[in-house]
């Protein structure tokens, strides 16, 4: 039970707690999917620059950016278990401009994020079937599809088509790394924390620490982990190893990319493009290299990235935004107690969400991204995963979270380096953006 500040009551700290349940793998799946949902085009193509720029010398970024995710996601899931409340109703307890921060965001953001996954997922897909129909159709293909996909499916069904899709992901990349034939010794020198001897290193390396699979999907973890069945702090050990396994899972991914961009293009001083384009590029240069069959399997992969990240956006997001209207309907009890117990992706305000992610930004596939929005767009995409960070510090270190389950020093560390991490890029980005022409 909470009180009126949000904080936990004394009863509720000293309630009896369920055994700590063994881990097993038998049970992995939230992890699964916030891996596959985390890690899209975008960051393959950032880990393929990293590699064709730098060679291995910013492996250890990409391992340093998978076990800042593992903190982050561990404290999501554990805030969820522990205190038996959602993210969202946390950040609530924080003050109303929690709330305006995540209306605005959640708005502004998937309007803009669907236009881009949709158009993601389109590439690889025209790539394979250039004389079918234009990249605007495909890409509307891919939204409709995911929609109804995730409006007739709950979660279990989701996860098993997810664990599929990462499968693909899995076979293709560390296949593309084991073709290249990485250098093993330089892979290995790669480990030691160096900066390239070039200019804006620091924040170049920076980038690749924080682009490795973090988005707003860290903050869905602990919605999925619900969705699962893991409701009390009895599954801790299962969630945790669940979470050591996606991000596990994430370092194989970027780490076989980088591979790729080390030996295929650094070696032979090719630049790539920037955006999702550049994989459509790296197809290419895979064709001429090593055969048609090659590159058309890696345009499989390119696809299963793409497209785990929209229909895990369009689910996971779609929780969040549930749980928000649950909670602003004026502390309804039954109301926010249906929704905890398995009736939120039934629910219409999942099903609005859903529909947003889909609809208006297909307008956006026809007439281009407005710029000022996607200005707005990136500065709210910098600020979320610092907010989510410090947030995360202030309620596991509360009277919100019951005590045995608060942040210890590493949890404490971890999660400040993150929010520093992040809020360094967030004043980047927001630097970056050229706001000369916005007014």
């Amino acid at each position: 039970m909470a009180d009126t500040t949000g904080n936990t009551t004394d009863a509720h700290v000293t309630s009896p707690e369920p055994p700590l349940r063994k881990p097993s793998w038998r049970h992995i799946g939230p992890g699964i999917v916030v891996a596959a949902t985390g890690v899209g085009a975008g960051d393959l193509v950032a880990t393929l620059i990293a590699g064709s720029n730098f060679g291995y010398t910013l492996l250890w970024a990409a391992v340093v950016g998978c076990l800042v995710k593992i903190s982050l996601a561990e404290a999501a899931g554990r805030w969820h278990l522990a205190t038996g409340r959602t993210l969202f109703d946390g950040w609530a307890s924080l003050g109303r401009w929690t709330t305006w921060f995540f209306a605005v965001y959640v708005v502004v953001w998937g309007f803009v994020y669907g236009a881009a996954a949709m158009s993601s997922s389109a590439l690889p897909l025209q790539a394979l079937f250039p004389d079918v129909m234009d990249l605007k159709w495909w890409g509307v293909a891919c939204g409709l599809v995911g929609l109804v996909f995730v409006w007739f499916n709950k979660y279990a069904v989701f996860e098993k088509v997810m664990t599929v899709l990462v499968g693909v992901m899995f076979v293709v990349t560390v296949y593309l790394a084991i073709r290249v034939a990485p250098n093993a010794g330089h892979a290995f020198a790669g480990l030691l924390p160096v900066l390239p001897d070039e200019k804006d290193s620091v924040l170049n390396t920076l980038g690749l620490i924080g682009g490795v699979g973090g988005t707003i999907t860290l903050a869905a973890y602990g919605y999925w982990v619900n969705a699962k069945g893991w409701t009390d702090i009895g599954w801790l050990k299962v969630m945790r190893l669940d979470n050591r396994v996606a991000y596990l899972t994430t370092g194989i991914f970027v780490v076989a990319m980088l591979f790729v961009g080390a030996e295929l293009l650094h070696s032979a001083n090719i630049a790539l493009a920037g955006g999702d384009k550049g994989l459509i590029q790296l197809g290419d240069i895979l064709e001429d290299e090593y055969g048609t069959a090659t590159a058309k399997f890696f345009l499989i992969g390119f696809f299963a990235t793409s497209f785990t990240s929209l229909i895990g956006v369009w689910h996971g997001v779609s929780l969040m935004f549930a749980d928000f209207v649950a909670r602003l309907r004026a502390g309804d009890e039954a109301k926010a107690e249906k929704i905890a117990t398995g009736e939120r992706e039934r629910s219409w305000p999942f099903r609005v969400y859903l529909l947003w992610l889909t609809f208006p930004p297909i307008a956006l596939l026809f007439q281009g991204q407005p710029f000022r929005l996607v200005i707005v767009y990136g500065v709210l995409g910098a600020a979320f995963m610092p907010f989510l960070a410090l947030t995360l510090v202030w309620l596991l270190n509360s009277a919100r979270t019951p005590s045995p389950w608060r942040n210890g020093l590493l949890s404490n560390a971890m999660l400040t380096v993150a929010g520093l991490l992040f809020l360094v890029l967030c004043v980047k980005q927001i630097w970056d953006q050229p706001w000369s022409e916005f007014f």
